[in-house]
């Protein structure tokens, strides 16, 4: 399946230094940094830096460096972030919205790390 990547979106005007963030962590291949909109406690946006749109573009097209960084980025964020099951750490929910039917904001791929509270559930039976 063709992506058409918008090199125009907020996410890329980041990544390129155009728009400020607040970052919490950046490798060679991934950025974190709060969401401006932030929906729980803890909110933080994980991102790849290469021009990807969504999930499936980025599972199937991206380099094995890439997609282990990017995971690694996730997995330490929560623990540092203070969100990670355990004596401190209640929980947490990534969630990844795609497309139009998954209300997908900013078409570049980006993963939400929110917790710090209980957040409820994520969606209701039809």
């Amino acid at each position: 399946m063709p992506y058409d990547y918008d090199d125009q979106n907020v996410f890329a005007k980041i990544l390129r230094g155009e728009i400020p963030n607040k970052t919490v962590h950046e490798t060679e291949h991934t950025l974190a940094f709060h969401d401006i909109s932030a929906q729980a406690p803890v909110h933080v946006l994980v991102i790849p830096k290469g021009a990807y749109v969504n999930f499936d573009h980025f599972a199937s097209e991206a380099s094995d460096a890439e997609i282990v960084d990017f995971n690694r980025v996730a997995a330490k964020l929560c623990s540092e972030l203070g969100v990670a099951p355990g004596a401190d750490g209640g929980g947490y929910r990534l969630i990844a919205n795609s497309g139009e039917a998954g209300i997908q904001e900013v078409p570049h791929f980006h993963l939400h790390i929110l917790g710090g509270r209980v957040l409820g559930r994520m969606l209701e039976r039809a």
